[in-house]
């Protein structure tokens, strides 16, 4: 597979940071770079020179997509913006890519599979279904479902990481359970299924593991900065948005079945050993 045939939009997000390592002779644009909810923007590219469209692009913003504003551009980048991009896939013979989300289900089952029916609790999730429907609309698809994921920037672990640098003593969820997904994973998960040519469709991929609670993960994250497990006061959802205006309702199970894509040959690794790599880095970031 030729990696500079493979144009990747979302450049700056987590996901877009790992995929430069993993493709380092593609083409990433970031929003300011080409606008995805603009058709003039993806008409002015020259296709011929692509065979891979990646999006790692989206509004991720859970709680900003249900306020007025937020709920148009979600709906904008997440479903609209996909709905350009599989007509650009199916009109210039290119493999899309997209990157899906726990949120299109309610956390009603676990583990969730491939196969399940959209449930969306939330505008991000709607949002997020829709593009789903829309990507599949390319005749050559990948449609990556993920969850919780970590990489370079902000994120859950860093933001545990410096509250516990600072001392501070949270209450986090206890009752949303999952894995998480290291962006460098993920990003591993999308090399082996173009490189292999694996059958198109939808594909379950986070870390492997055990499913655990955001308060299991911040006491992980406290541990290892040498404070106590005990700092972290685990509490329900309710209990943490009791009061908070615009809140997205959250789905409480983000397990996801992990058999497709292992039979397509890619093992995921055990979040317990990427986070303690992840961990280690933000230890010598903080002590160089």
């Amino acid at each position: 597979m030729d990696n500079s045939r493979i144009l990747v939009l979302g450049s700056s997000g987590q996901l877009g940071t790992a995929l430069k390592s993993v493709f380092p002779a593609a083409t990433f644009y970031d929003r300011d770079e080409l606008d995805i909810t603009d058709p003039a923007a993806f008409a002015s590219q020259d296709w011929d020179q692509y065979d891979y469209l990646i999006n790692a692009a989206a509004m991720t913003a859970v709680d900003g997509a249900e306020t007025p504003e937020g709920r148009e551009l979600a709906w904008r980048l997440n479903a609209s913006a996909v709905s350009l991009m599989s007509s650009i896939a199916r009109d210039n013979n290119l493999v899309l890519v997209h990157i899906s989300s726990d949120y299109v289900f309610d956390g009603s089952k676990t583990p969730h599979g491939e196969d399940e029916l959209f449930t969306p609790l939330s505008v991000y999730g709607a949002s997020k279904a829709a593009g789903d429907i829309a990507a599949a609309l390319a005749p050559e698809h990948y449609i990556l479902r993920t969850a919780w994921v970590i990489g370079r920037g902000k994120n859950f672990i860093r933001t545990m990481w410096d509250l516990a640098n600072r001392d501070i003593k949270p209450n986090v969820v206890n009752d949303q359970i999952g894995r998480l997904t290291f962006a460098e994973d993920l990003a591993a998960a999308i090399k082996h299924l173009l490189t292999v040519r694996a059958a198109y469709g939808v594909y379950n991929v986070t870390n492997d593991g055990d499913s655990v609670s955001w308060a299991d993960f911040a006491k992980l994250t406290y541990t290892a900065a040498g404070k106590s497990a005990n700092d972290v006061t685990g509490v329900t959802t309710a209990m943490y948005f009791a009061g908070k205006e615009d809140v997205a309702p959250r789905p409480l199970q983000s397990t996801m079945d992990l058999g497709k894509i292992e039979a397509a040959g890619f093992k995921p690794r055990d979040w317990r050993m990427a986070l303690a790599e992840y961990l280690e880095d933000l230890n010598k970031e903080t002590t160089s």
